[in-house]
């Protein structure tokens, strides 16, 4: 057998067909136009995620018209709100907050190409998946930092830097203040993609919400969840976020 040959497999290729039906309504439901060109991105996007699905926890849907709907059409459900904060004539700068597969982020980059996106996420082999996803979907203004958000929230190069931080299933609210606020520049926003329990949630973040100088502007509810709107008002003590583990573990 030839060098170059790869070993044989008998696994079959993920097949990514177009979107489901119904899937342009909800968008037009959104507000969110797509071209040809940001539909072939996603497309590719979900055949490079579904592959890497089989060699590692990336995501628990494996079905690729499910993927569709519960990974890009929820990222998508951010565009309006996230373009609603950009600062006049600047790039808008966006993290999203423990990326693992890249939803939202690389939704969101795959069709926002002007935007700045900082996908954090401190497993390594996941980190390695964004950054070769990233790399082969041409989306040169994406970059990964595998670390962990504490660690971020306390790195001048990170710390109030950030218009926008996206969250979508990485833990409470109170959690998500506390890692967040901290990356954000005063008027920034913390974008948290929840679902049933985003009232109880908001209740529940009472304390960490007054702690870090933050205020609930808006709940959205969208197609697929609901998305809590977090406004950074002042400036964030130096104490938060506190050491690794802490916010999770134990919520403010």
């Amino acid at each position: 057998m030839n060098e170059s040959t790869p070993p044989p497999t008998d696994e079959v290729p993920v097949e990514v067909a177009p979107p489901p039906e119904g899937f342009e309504e909800s968008l037009e439901s959104l507000g969110v136009e797509l071209d040809e060109g940001d539909l072939a991105r996603l497309r590719s996007y979900l055949q490079l995620l579904l592959e890497a699905n089989r060699r590692m926890n990336l995501t628990a849907i494996r079905d690729p018209q499910a993927a569709w709907t519960k990974h890009v059409l929820d990222g998508l459900t951010l565009v309006a709100p996230l373009m609603s904060v950009a600062p006049g004539g600047d790039r808008l700068r966006v993290l999203d907050l423990g990326s693992g597969g890249g939803v939202p982020g690389l939704v969101l980059a795959s069709v926002l190409p002007e935007v700045e996106v900082v996908l954090c996420e401190a497993t390594g082999k996941k980190a390695r998946f964004l950054e070769d996803a990233a790399r082969s979907l041409g989306l040169a203004r994406v970059r990964v930092a595998a670390r962990r958000a504490e660690d971020l929230g306390h790195d001048e190069a990170f710390r109030a830097t950030q218009d926008v931080v996206l969250a979508r299933a990485v833990g409470s609210l109170a959690s998500l203040v506390e890692l967040s606020m901290p990356l954000l520049r005063v008027g920034g926003v913390l974008l948290a993609v929840k679902g049933e329990r985003a009232t109880q949630e908001i209740e529940e973040a009472k304390r960490a919400l007054h702690a870090l100088h933050a205020l609930v502007t808006a709940t959205i509810p969208t197609p697929t969840g609901t998305i809590v709107v977090v406004e950074k008002s002042r400036t964030t003590p130096r104490i938060y976020p506190r050491p690794n583990g802490m916010p999770g573990n134990r919520p403010l």
